[in-house]
């Protein structure tokens, strides 16, 4: 496996069932599926050295931490700069992603905040980088559609 691409109707199968059952151990998992075991443990294990399973951090939420805001503050930047703005914005503990974007904008950059007055603290944080010009921070008052991966595996599965 080189990619997440290279993930065929069997290993949706499997990350299927570990979205509904993420602690299910790898002898649970074959049955449930239908497959031997050493087919899931091997194909759980190529899934997670090409990066198809991510980090354990995401589901783990910012307001158990103490964090119940989320922030996403737009930057524009001096290009020249990007990798040393890039490598600041990760010195900031509140800042949770970073997304290089195309258009007017050239970072999306999503924080958590414990209230306002954090947020004010953080987005001054930002602003302070070397390479940052100019940023715009929008609060984010409600999650609408939580981050999913669900329907692309069941396409991906052949159960659509």
């Amino acid at each position: 496996m080189n990619s997440e691409r290279d993930l065929d109707a069997t290993d949706a199968r499997i990350l299927l069932a570990l979205a509904a059952s993420p602690r299910a151990t790898v002898v649970a998992l074959a049955e449930r599926l239908g497959l031997s075991r050493n087919t899931v443990q091997a194909r759980v294990a190529r899934m997670e050295q090409s990066g198809a399973l991510g980090s354990f951090e995401r589901r783990i939420t910012p307001n158990a931490l103490g964090h119940p805001l989320t922030a996403f503050v737009t930057a524009r930047v001096d290009q020249r700069r990007l990798a040393e703005v890039s490598e600041a914005l990760a010195d900031i503990a509140e800042v949770v992603e970073v997304f290089g974007l195309s258009g007017e904008t050239d970072l999306l950059v999503r924080v958590v905040a414990r209230d306002a007055e954090d947020l004010y603290r953080i987005a001054g944080q930002i602003l302070a980088v070397p390479g940052i010009e100019r940023t715009t921070t929008a609060l984010a008052m409600r999650e609408l559609v939580p981050h999913r991966l669900t329907p692309l595996l069941r396409r991906a599965s052949g159960d659509e």
